[in-house]
């Protein structure tokens, strides 16, 4: 049984790996701003104990890792800027190599490491580089695009209208994952140490084109849903970061071996896009609140 620390315990990808790690026995700590919530209370529930840290305060990050076996590492561009990204996730990779820990799995973007140009993949790789050169033993999982994504936002926008938003030519394929499909990847990662010490690896589960993300999603709510390419001048006027990467999705592509990764690792249980989506609540989700125009 190890102790792993377990960073952005209550958001999609922290979450995951907590609970998959439970499952499995180990002993999680959850690190969170955020202790009371109710994201935090479930995860109690399941038997983690939850520690507040906060990536701005360096002794909360010290105290949280103190005695700890493993860590799993997630940062976010998305609360401040990529800036504040990098100089976070140098702060907990100083932080774990401080605690000596034994592992550590940061949590990237696939083809960070290519020189994408887009700001966010840019950041990723620079926490990348301060983990290689910190002398702990690390492991980079690095994500393709979330499903977990197409249940927010922009999608659920276009659905109460009968499309699907992209901003993406309908036939481009793209390759993603689920939230609860990294967790499970990472979890492993975390339990076999010897064998992904050192190592770097794109994942993803399943790849569609908008034109079959339309089809599915219109099977599941029932409802015809079109794809409607998003111009990439608009979600420019919204994101910068955001249309840099569609534009790399768009150009470049985000190619990821998903059939050597199922092969190589069944047991996590890798998810479709038609899995993931019929598992979602879509009446629930269509009935919430329009995002803000």
């Amino acid at each position: 049984m190890l102790t792993i620390a377990v960073t952005g315990a209550t958001g999609a990808q922290g979450g995951a790996t907590a609970r998959a790690l439970l499952a499995a026995g180990h002993r999680v700590r959850a690190l969170t701003r955020r202790p009371g919530s109710p994201a935090a209370d479930t995860l109690r529930g399941l038997g983690a104990e939850v520690h507040r840290a906060d990536f701005d305060d360096r002794a909360s990050l010290d105290d949280a890792l103190a005695g700890a076996d493993s860590l799993f590492a997630v940062t976010t561009p998305f609360e401040a800027d990529t800036a504040v990204e990098a100089r976070q996730g140098k702060t907990i990779v100083d932080a774990a190599a401080a605690a000596r820990l034994g592992h550590v799995v940061l949590t990237s973007a696939a083809h960070a490491d290519r020189g994408t140009g887009v700001p966010h993949y840019e950041s990723k790789y620079l926490v990348e580089q301060h983990l290689r050169a910190s002398g702990l033993p690390w492991t980079v999982i690095a994500p393709a695009a979330f499903m977990d994504n197409y249940a927010g936002g922009w999608t659920l926008d276009g659905l109460r209208d009968g499309t699907f938003a992209w901003p993406m030519p309908t036939d481009r394929p793209l390759t993603f994952i689920s939230a609860d499909d990294i967790g499970a990847f990472a979890a492993l990662a975390l339990q076999r140490r010897d064998e992904f010490t050192g190592r770097r690896i794109d994942i993803a589960s399943d790849e569609r084109t908008p034109g079959q993300v339309a089809e599915t999603l219109a099977a599941v709510t029932g409802r015809p849903v079109t794809h409607q390419e998003v111009p990439l001048a608009y979600v420019r006027t919204r994101s910068a970061d955001l249309a840099a990467m569609f534009e790399y999705f768009t150009t470049s592509g985000l190619d990821v071996d998903v059939a050597g990764l199922r092969r190589d690792y069944p047991e996590v249980g890798w998810h479709s896009f038609a899995e993931w989506a019929d598992a979602q609540d879509w009446t629930t989700l269509l009935a919430s609140a329009p995002a803000h125009q």
